[in-house]
């Protein structure tokens, strides 16, 4: 059944970093997984919380119900940026399964105006729900946090079982999709892991995929929400330091790059 209304915390026009062309993102609010890393904290909850607002420090409520036709409203204000572009509208969170229904409804809408749709998704998704919302997505960001489950799940949350089985499916049939591998400190960093990491795409018939070295760009929003920052004192990461990390997916013939 769809749902017209849903929770949303920003929707940020000219994104030029969430998919082909110039985009709009909607941001979803609620995430299943808790990744100590996250670097938009206030989208893990799903419903509005207070957060101060990094500018004045005086307290805003982060997230609002908004409805499917008004963010479709929102996002056709640059439609002519699309087709100059190549571009469209990128739905981000969060997670977008997290808000199953609504997420389905806003890219049934988009693409019956003709709009080029992304999402960013963590695959953590029932397969069939999984399978029924990609048909509506022309490009799909996502990434795979760690090979081994039980790691994944004392790190994430979440196990790994689901996402593995998605993002399979996702590559089986040809779907446009860009796989990413957030390399992070004492998690997944080393090269064992990345012969782990290179083994099972092999596995899966997966030939590329992106690094994204560890970053503490979120650090101040835990601040704004009153939250603990584990990564406090964890060493940022630059393409430089994982040079050999990224030879192991090259030596088996994994396109691999920053």
């Amino acid at each position: 059944m769809a749902q017209d209304k849903g929770i949303i915390f920003n929707i940020q026009h000219f994104s030029i970093h969430d998919g082909p062309g110039i985009r709009t993102t909607v941001f979803l609010k609620g995430c299943p997984l808790r990744c100590p890393w996250c670097s938009n904290p206030e989208s893990q909850r799903k419903r509005p919380e207070p957060m101060l607002d990094a500018t004045s420090k005086e307290k805003i409520i982060m997230g609002e119900e908004r409805s499917v036709e008004e963010i479709i409203n929102e996002v056709m204000k640059d439609i002519d940026f699309y087709e100059e572009s190549g571009g469209g509208m990128t739905l981000s969170g969060g997670e977008i399964f997290a808000q199953f229904e609504f997420a389905k409804a806003i890219l049934k809408a988009a693409k019956k105006r003709g709009i080029h749709t992304a999402i960013e998704t963590t695959a953590f998704a029932e397969h069939e729900k999984f399978v029924d919302l990609i048909q509506y997505v022309d490009f799909i960001y996502t990434d795979l946090k760690h090979y081994n489950t039980l790691r994944h799940h004392k790190v994430t949350g979440v196990n790994n079982h689901l996402i593995i089985k998605n993002i399979h499916y996702a590559f089986s049939i040809g779907k446009e999709i860009v796989l990413r591998i957030p390399v992070i400190p004492k998690f997944n960093d080393s090269l064992e892991d990345a012969e782990h990491f290179a083994t099972l795409f092999n596995e899966l018939k997966i030939n590329q995929v992106q690094l994204l070295p560890f970053h503490q760009f979120g650090e101040n929003k835990y601040k704004l929400l009153g939250r603990k920052y584990e990564m406090e004192n964890v060493k940022a990461l630059h393409p430089e330091d994982l040079l050999d990390y990224q030879e192991i997916f090259l030596n088996h013939q994994i396109h691999c790059y920053f």
